[in-house]
C-alpha cells in the first residue's frame, strides 16, 4: 500500500500532532457510517439544494463505479458563498503554543458537535500512477453527502482502484484525513465569520485539512489537493497548480517534425489566465502541425517528480468553470455534476444552464475523457510557462537564466477571480501567487529550491501575458487574442522562433522581428517594448511592478536561504 496508517507512520504515537489524533478518533468511531460512491449518489439526491437534472451523467464513469444505468446529473446550489474563502484557513503550525491550544479545544468541540449528528465515512485515493498514490479519508455530515459524492467523483473511489493501489510501492507518508462540518457554530472573532463562522483548518504536516461552516465543494477538493501536493513536495517532488500536456511530433505527416520526438509543456495560471485553454487546446488554433499526436495528464494538478524525470497526475476528473458554455456545448456529454448553475425547464426537462445565469463561478465535475486521449504519467517538461496578468509585459518573455526563470515564477502577479471569495475591491488589487498555487502551506523556498531544480534539469521557461500590453495606459491594453497566445505555444514547442535580448531586463528574451513575422505577421511593430505610448509612464510601471516583485521576495520566508534569495533579487534588476 502506498501511504501509511498512523500506526504505521509514527513509530512514536507521541509525535503524531493533537490534530490528527482527534480526527482520527472521529474516523475511527463505531457510529461513523462507511459508504460507498453509489450510496453517496443515493443519498445527495434527497439533500436540500439538490435538483436531480435531466442531464444524463456520462455513461463510461456510470459503467465503472456500478451507479444506476440512468443516473442524472445532479446540482448542488449554494448560499453566499460560491467561491474559496482564503481568511477561513488557520495554519496549526505556523501558531504559537497558546493559539495551538486554543485551535485544539475548538476542534474537540467542533466534533463533540458534529458527534450529534448522523455521520458517513468515504475513502479515495490520491495519485493516478502506480507509483503515486496516497489514500484518504473524507468524513462528514449525511448533510453533506452531495460533497462526499462530488470528493468521490474528483479522486478515486477506493474501490476502483484497491488492487493498483495495493500493489504500489510505500511511501513515507501518512493518509490523509478530510473533516467537513457544515453546522459547526462558534461565536468567536478568532475565526472568519460571514454571518456564520468559518475555518479551514490546515495540519500539512500530519496530512489532515478540517472545513468547518464552508459549504463549497471547491474546499474539499483543493483541501484535499493541498495534502497531496505536500506530500510531493515532502518526498523530493514539485508541486504544480497547472495543466500539462505531452505532443509526439514522430505521428506528424511531414516528417521534419519528427525529430522533436514528444515534448510536454506546462502552464501555471489561476482561474482566468488562460491554463485550461492552452493545456485542453487540441489543436493550438490550427497552428499545430497536422498529424500531431497530443495526450494530457491534467489541467489543473500533477507533480514533477525530479528523480524519475516524469509528471504524475492525482485526480481522474476536471474541476472547470461553465460561463463560456452554452447547452448546446458539447462538453455536457462528459458532465458528472453541477455546482451552483441555473436549471431551467426548456421543452418539459430540467436542464442546467453554464454561462453563470444563477450566480459567478458555476462549476461542473467533467470526466478526463473530454480532452481526448489522456495519460496518467507523462514526459518531463520541455517547457514551463508561467500566466500572467500583467501589462507591462511582452505577450512572451523566453528566460535563459535560472535565477530570472524562477525569480519570475515564485513572484508571479496576477489578478484575484471569482473563483474566491473575496470583495470586488480585492478582485482589482494586484497580488502575487507565487507559481500560481494559493495552495502552498509549507515554505516558499522549498518550491524555488523545486522549481531550479527542475529548470537545472532542462526545463525551459517562459512568460505569457494574458491581460494585454500596454498601448498608451494600464487601462488602454492592446489586445493579446487567445489565438496569437497558442500559436505562440506551437512555436515554442517546434522551435519556429529566434530570441533576441529584452534591453529592459538582463536574461529576458523577446523573438526576433525576422522569425516571428514568419509565424505572427505584424507581431514585432504590435508588441515591441520600445513603442509604448507615454512611454515615461510605462517605464515607471514597469519599474513600480518588478519592485513589487522584489519587495514580495525580499519580505519572504526566502530569508532563510539568504544565497538563493540574492540570487532571485539580483536577477529580477531592470536597466530601464
Amino acid at each position: 500500500m502506498a501511504s501509511k496508517s498512523s500506526a504505521e507512520y509514527y513509530s512514536d504515537l507521541k509525535a503524531m500532532s493533537p490534530i490528527r489524533a482527534i480526527a482520527e478518533t472521529l474516523m475511527n468511531s463505531h457510529l461513523v457510517r462507511k459508504v460507498n460512491i453509489r450510496e453517496a449518489y443515493e443519498m445527495a439526491k434527497k439533500q436540500p439544494g439538490v435538483t436531480i437534472t435531466d442531464l444524463p451523467m456520462y455513461p463510461e464513469f456510470i459503467k465503472l463505479h456500478n451507479l444506476p444505468t440512468d443516473a442524472m446529473v445532479l446540482d448542488d446550489c449554494h448560499g453566499m458563498i460560491l467561491g474559496r474563502t482564503a481568511k477561513a484557513r488557520r495554519f496549526y503550525h505556523r501558531l504559537d503554543t497558546s493559539k495551538k491550544n486554543k485551535l485544539e479545544g475548538d476542534f474537540r468541540e467542533a466534533i463533540y458537535q458534529m458527534q450529534h449528528y448522523p455521520l458517513i465515512k468515504a475513502e479515495a485515493v490520491l495519485g493516478m500512477d502506480n507509483d503515486l498514490m496516497i489514500k484518504a479519508t473524507f468524513i462528514t455530515t449525511e448533510s453533506d453527502a452531495s460533497n462526499m459524492f462530488n470528493w468521490l467523483v474528483n479522486f478515486s473511489p477506493y474501490e476502483s482502484v484497491q488492487a493498483a493501489y495495493e500493489a504500489s510501492p510505500k511511501l513515507p507518508i501518512q493518509d490523509v484525513i478530510i473533516i467537513g462540518f457544515n453546522e459547526w457554530t462558534c461565536d468567536d472573532s478568532f475565526y472568519n465569520n460571514v454571518g456564520a463562522p468559518q475555518l479551514a483548518l490546515v495540519d500539512e504536516k500530519h496530512n489532515v485539512m478540517v472545513n468547518l461552516g464552508m459549504r463549497y465543494f471547491g474546499e474539499r477538493k483543493k483541501g484535499t489537493l493541498t495534502m497531496a501536493w505536500t506530500s510531493g513536495i515532502r518526498i523530493g517532488m514539485a508541486a504544480c497548480h497547472g495543466g500539462i500536456k505531452e505532443l509526439d511530433f514522430s505521428t506528424c505527416d511531414e516528417s521534419k517534425y519528427h525529430k522533436f520526438g514528444k515534448r510536454s509543456i506546462a502552464f501555471y495560471g489561476l482561474s482566468g489566465t488562460g491554463k485550461s485553454s492552452h493545456t485542453n487546446s487540441h489543436d493550438n488554433a490550427g497552428t499545430m502541425p497536422k498529424g500531431v499526436s497530443k495526450v494530457v495528464l491534467h489541467d489543473d494538478a500533477f507533480q514533477i517528480d525530479l528523480e524519475n524525470k516524469v509528471c504524475r497526475a492525482w485526480e481522474p476528473t476536471l474541476f472547470d468553470k461553465t460561463d463560456s458554455r452554452p447547452t448546446d456545448h458539447p462538453d455536457w456529454k462528459y458532465c458528472l455534476s453541477l455546482m451552483n448553475h441555473a436549471i431551467l425547464n426548456l421543452d418539459g426537462k430540467r436542464i442546467p444552464v453554464g454561462q453563470d445565469l444563477r450566480n459567478q463561478n458555476g462549476r461542473a465535475l467533467l470526466d478526463r475523457s473530454l480532452l481526448g486521449k489522456y495519460v496518467n504519467p507523462c514526459a518531463f517538461p520541455k517547457a514551463l510557462c508561467w500566466l500572467m496578468k500583467d501589462s507591462v509585459l511582452p505577450p512572451l518573455l523566453k528566460f535563459k537564466d535560472k535565477n530570472l526563470a524562477v525569480a519570475m515564477g515564485a513572484a508571479l502577479m496576477t489578478q484575484r477571480n471569482r473563483a474566491e471569495n473575496v470583495t470586488e475591491e480585492d478582485l482589482k488589487k494586484l497580488v502575487f501567487e507565487p507559481f500560481a498555487n494559493p495552495f502552498r502551506v509549507y515554505e516558499l523556498y522549498r518550491d524555488v529550491e523545486a522549481f531550479l531544480n527542475v529548470v537545472e534539469s532542462g526545463a525551459e521557461c517562459y512568460c505569457f501575458n494574458s491581460r494585454g500590453y500596454w498601448k498608451n495606459s494600464d487601462s488602454e491594453l492592446e489586445a493579446i487574442p487567445l489565438k496569437t497566445s497558442l500559436t505562440l505555444q506551437t512555436a515554442i514547442l517546434t522551435d519556429q522562433i529566434e530570441w533576441e535580448e529584452w534591453d529592459m531586463l538582463p536574461n529576458a528574451m523577446i523573438p526576433t522581428r525576422a522569425s516571428i513575422e514568419k509565424i505572427l505577421p505584424g507581431y514585432y511593430d504590435r508588441y515591441d517594448p520600445k513603442k509604448r505610448g507615454n512611454a515615461k509612464e510605462y517605464l515607471g510601471l514597469l519599474q513600480d511592478r518588478f519592485q513589487q516583485r522584489t519587495d514580495y521576495l525580499l519580505e519572504s520566508d526566502l530569508k532563510e536561504k539568504p544565497e538563493t534569495q540574492k540570487a532571485l533579487l539580483d536577477a529580477l534588476k531592470l536597466k530601464v
